[in-house]
């Protein structure tokens, strides 16, 4: 079994905003995988499907950010996955928006659900899927950025950008860290016109 985990906030209220990109990549993922995200468990949503010949288990907390390692490391014990077979999609403002960066381990950037997820798990050692949201503009609180939702045409362009998350996260659960490190790294976000 491989875990796929998408870190957001539960609730309409956070639906849209850029922290929840984990959780809209993760959705789309699920159903590129044939896993519904039908079930809970240890208070998240769960589906259950395959990447090539493994099994994955798709999550999504409802513990709120802060909180995600909790559910995550439970699903780990209970199904036995080392941290190198969890593969874990989240916002990251060190990176323009759209821009996609896969790697293994490294620090938290002072992202909570990435703090977490390393208490919980026990490891920085995860695969992480970096979906760039960008910086916000001087003056404006990063916890308000993140919270805030995308603009008009930032949403537009995650219409080809979510999709091409999610294909990253799959490779690297079908085909290794490595692949999709060669495949999306270092690409330009968006496709110039």
């Amino acid at each position: 079994m491989l875990l796929l985990v998408g870190l957001g906030n539960p609730g309409s209220k956070y639906g849209r905003t850029r922290h929840n990109i984990g959780f809209r990549v993760a959705e789309f993922a699920a159903q590129r995988l044939g896993a519904p995200l039908d079930s809970t468990r240890w208070n998240t949503l769960v589906g259950q499907g395959r990447a090539g010949t493994a099994q994955v288990a798709v999550l999504l907390p409802q513990t709120f950010m802060n909180l995600s390692g909790e559910p995550v490391g439970h699903a780990a014990r209970f199904w036995k996955v080392e941290p190198g077979g969890v593969v874990v999609v989240h916002d990251d403002l060190d990176l323009e928006f759209g821009r996609l960066q896969v790697k293994i381990g490294g620090g938290d950037g002072g992202h909570n659900g990435l703090k977490s997820l390393n208490q919980h798990l026990g490891s920085k050692d995860y695969v992480r899927i970096r979906f760039g949201i960008g910086r916000p503009t001087q003056g404006w609180d990063p916890s308000d950025y993140v919270l805030g939702k995308f603009d008009g045409d930032e949403e537009n362009q995650l219409e080809e950008l979510i999709p091409r998350a999610a294909e990253a996260a799959v490779t690297a659960l079908s085909q290794g860290a490595l692949a999709a490190m060669n495949q999306f790294n270092g690409k330009a976000a968006v496709k110039t016109k």
